[in-house]
């Protein structure tokens, strides 16, 4: 092999993964003269290790951390608490942030909402989301989540790759690599992203959570734009008709297999793949877009928000709809929950954005059959403080950044509903009984998938990677 061409072909990779051509990475299927993936009368993929539970994941990262007591886990002898500095029995030395390692004091923040039980098994859940409550025997509550990171970029990064650093890939990138994609018309891992009314100006979101890492980079998701075409690019220049294009692309395809006889570097095969998979995007796409054909009381369960581009509850319905085209895995981003000052108000918005139309998506998967073989979960990277960031006052409070609890909430397929597992402190502070680690929920994930989280590997710098590095266990007791 000649190095200087591999040298040069790696360089012009690197840049553009920075560049345009960033947009049109991720997507997945071939022509001829590209590798093929799995679908479903394809031979079974090697990482398929047992029989799954789920077909697709919905995942509704909640980005900023809920606060899990003011949500789902409620504590009522805090009321009696209010004001009380934190013990340092319950602190225990806890690292702070910089936002509170300067407070003299800790006051005791209990919620300010109502909470009340519902379902068979009498789930709590606040009165600001009446919606989800509705669906209290199909969801799983796990309120003894824990993870590593204190601050929002690493334990989001954390969440999304398992861990900290950046470079890894992405959940939903394991499971293109792991096992392909079915609908051959669109990318096997589509990300969304929404603004929360809450707080619009909260943390922002890097491209790089949805990355491919060192997996081949039709693996990392395709991001829908909330503005202008969804996806860049996949619009003919003007004066280019169909026919023209494809003819472009055939010549396109045989050049670039030509290069990868002679540098045999795998990412050439990636273009081709990405420039087949655009050109059927272009007709697949629009039709995914067009919610004209839904029926009024379909849109009317999403809520008032579902014909607004880039909404939360427009991109619930879109994950439906992917969700039909056997997309295997949809993240959806929804920022806004970063409230460390003003949180009673902002949390209410927060609120509104999303009970609703989770609610419905979830209905709705029900209603179209989807619903047993889908897995869903809702949860952010960390939790909340129980003591005030700043001044307590009557009706005022902020919170904190916490990772040694918060909540995580999962139904569809493969999980028991109506089920509480894990149970904290009478301070929302510390776990007191089945501790869950973000590895271990990745790997549960993974399971549900048909995937042994400890074999789907990737060798890179010598090296055999995986999604939940050396650690993790699946948390059966959530399972049916």
């Amino acid at each position: 092999m000649n190095p200087i061409p591999m040298l040069r072909q790696q360089f012009l990779r690197g840049l553009g993964g920075t560049l345009g051509l960033a947009a049109l990475s991720k997507l997945s299927e071939p022509s001829a003269l590209a590798t093929p993936v799995a679908t479903e009368n394809a031979p079974p993929s090697p990482f398929q290790h047992h029989a799954p539970k789920a077909k697709r994941i919905i995942y509704l990262f909640q980005s900023g951390a809920p606060s899990q007591m003011d949500l789902f886990d409620w504590k009522p002898a805090l009321a009696e608490r209010r004001g009380e500095d934190l013990p340092d029995s319950i602190r225990q030395g806890q690292r702070l942030t910089t936002m509170t390692s300067g407070q003299s004091k800790f006051p005791v923040a209990p919620t300010a909402f109502r909470f009340s039980q519902h379902g068979k098994g009498g789930m709590w859940f606040s009165e600001i989301l009446p919606h989800m409550a509705t669906l209290a025997d199909d969801w799983c509550q796990i309120r003894s989540m824990h993870t590593e990171a204190i601050n929002h970029d690493p334990a989001i990064t954390f969440c999304q790759t398992g861990s900290q650093l950046a470079g890894r890939p992405s959940i939903g990138s394991w499971l293109s690599y792991g096992l392909g994609s079915v609908n051959q018309d669109l990318p096997a891992y589509v990300v969304l992203t929404s603004f929360g009314t809450g707080r619009p100006d909260d943390q922002p979101l890097y491209d790089r959570l949805w990355g491919s890492g060192f997996l081949p980079s039709k693996h990392q998701g395709v991001k829908f734009r909330n503005k202008g075409d969804a996806v860049l690019y996949l619009s003919n220049p003007t004066g280019m008709s169909r026919d023209t294009r494809r003819k472009t692309l055939d010549r396109l395809a045989e050049l670039n297999q030509q290069h990868f006889t002679a540098v045999e570097d795998p990412e050439i095969q990636t273009r081709i793949s990405q420039y087949e998979m655009a050109f059927r995007m272009q007709v697949s796409v629009p039709e995914l877009l067009d919610i004209s054909n839904e029926p009024q009381h379909v849109l009317d369960m999403y809520g008032p928000d579902v014909k607004k581009p880039g909404s939360y509850a427009a991109n619930c319905l879109l994950a439906r709809r992917l969700a039909e085209r056997d997309v295997r895995f949809v993240q959806l981003f929804h920022m806004g929950w970063d409230l460390h000052g003003n949180l009673p108000n902002a949390i209410r918005l927060q609120c509104k954005d999303t009970d609703q139309p989770t609610t419905a998506l979830i209905n709705d998967l029900k209603q179209r059959g989807l619903f047993d073989d889908t897995l869903i979960v809702w949860g952010g990277e960390f939790g909340r403080t129980v003591y005030s960031q700043g001044a307590l006052t009557a009706d005022n409070y902020g919170r904190d950044h916490h990772p040694r609890c918060f909540t995580t909430l999962l139904t569809g397929a493969g999980i028991r509903g109506g089920l509480v597992h894990g149970e904290t402190d009478d301070y929302c502070y510390n776990i007191t009984r089945d501790p869950v680690h973000v590895h271990d929920l990745n790997a549960t994930i993974l399971h549900l998938m048909g995937i042994d989280h400890t074999r789907l590997t990737f060798r890179f710098q010598g090296r055999d990677f995986r999604l939940t590095d050396i650690h993790g266990e699946l948390v059966k007791n959530i399972l049916v």
